[in-house]
């Protein structure tokens, strides 16, 4: 009789706005990892995002034929969630209905918007199953945070969700706790912001980061003065695309100071730039202010604080937090993100019936496992 090996290889497959990221787990471990870059002449060709999908395909069948495993090993595969209608967190199948909206690009045009189909057809490639797992439009507030103020404007949800419950899981791992039962407040500190209150494993509150909601970061704007901005957006008959692109991508401290590195920032106020040190203390005085309004929310109750995303590995941005924040709940730092682990992990809690693996609809109201908005 033939022995066939045990299904335990997942392939991971995360694409960005210039680059795919593609990993091998095999029996809970990342065995291979590579991040396949993508010049923006070689992008400039395609008129959509959608459009890429051959392209990036190529590249990552050639990570996949440099590797040391056979076809009947790989147990499933995970794609980065697109822009996708609001869902609640959780691992979803890829199918048809999640394909069509995000090839139609229905919210938004994104590079996440690939990661589904890309990981349908790995996965059909080799007989298994495709999963995304909590997507950026993950939408779980709860009632009260959505009042906006203005009868017919709703707040919604949209954060950095997968690297925040996965962190959110390993430093609660870390204290003998289960993120389905704890109080976390959750900063992911980037070219955006995202802050959110996580209640019994739910974020029921925070601010749209990919909008530029809440406190103004290296690139986005942060909640405005709203008459000063109106009159802005008259006075200089900016169009909604204009307005989209100023909020989220050329404002915060872009517009301060022309450059969105911390790390060149900080090296500025090493230098002695009064000015750089003025505005990136504004960007974390906003961020110490959102962080406690979470708090209140929590009604004070927090397990932990944490901060993460690429400007938490900058003391100058941390330390202060963790300083000025500790009377809330202790205040966890960790640097980067872990969205390969993460995918890779969402995917083995279903397929090791820890959680049910959900199934998208394009009506979110009756998505199959959960409530939508």
């Amino acid at each position: 009789m033939t022995m066939h090996p045990k299904r335990d290889v997942v392939i991971v497959i995360n694409p960005g706005s210039t680059s795919s990221k593609i990993a091998l787990f095999k029996a809970g471990k990342m065995v291979a990892e590579r991040t396949l870059n993508h010049s923006l002449a070689e992008l400039s060709q395609f008129d959509a995002v959608i459009a890429q999908k051959d392209f990036r395909m190529q590249a990552i069948q050639e990570f996949l034929a440099d590797q040391d495993f056979s076809a009947s090993e790989v147990l499933a595969v995970a794609g980065r969630g697109g822009l996708l209608k609001p869902i609640p967190g959780g691992t979803y199948a890829v199918n048809e209905a999640m394909l069509d909206d995000l090839t139609a690009a229905k919210r938004n045009e994104h590079a996440s918007n690939l990661g589904a189909g890309l990981a349908q057809q790995v996965a059909d490639q080799y007989g298994v199953k495709a999963y995304v797992v909590d997507p950026p439009v993950v939408d779980e507030l709860q009632p009260l945070a959505r009042i906006s103020g203005l009868k017919g404007i709703e707040r919604h949800s949209a954060a950095h969700v997968l690297n925040q419950k996965a962190m959110a899981r390993q430093v609660l791992a870390t204290m003998g706790k289960t993120y389905s039962t704890s109080r976390v407040i959750v900063a992911h500190i980037g070219g955006g912001l995202s802050i959110h209150a996580h209640e019994n494993g739910r974020m029921i509150d925070g601010n749209n980061g990919i909008d530029g909601e809440g406190p103004y970061s290296p690139e986005r704007a942060g909640s405005l003065p709203l008459v000063d901005f109106v009159a802005k957006v008259l006075a200089e008959r900016l169009t909604l695309d204009q307005v989209k692109k100023l909020l989220a991508s050329q404002s915060g401290l872009r517009s301060y100071l022309n450059d969105i590195s911390i790390k060149n920032i900080v090296a500025r106020i090493a230098e002695g730039d009064e000015t750089a040190k003025f505005y990136l203390d504004g960007m974390i005085y906003q961020i110490k202010k959102q962080i406690a309004e979470m708090a209140g929310v929590l009604n004070g109750q927090v397990d932990v604080i944490i901060l993460t995303g690429g400007a938490a590995y900058a003391t100058a941005v941390t330390a202060p937090l963790q300083h000025d924040l500790a009377w809330i709940a202790p205040v966890v730092v960790r640097p980067g993100e872990m969205e390969m682990q993460a995918l890779y992990e969402g995917v083995m809690r279903v397929l090791n019936h820890e959680e049910p693996v959900r199934v998208y609809q394009s009506d979110a109201s009756t998505i199959k496992g959960g409530t939508g908005r």
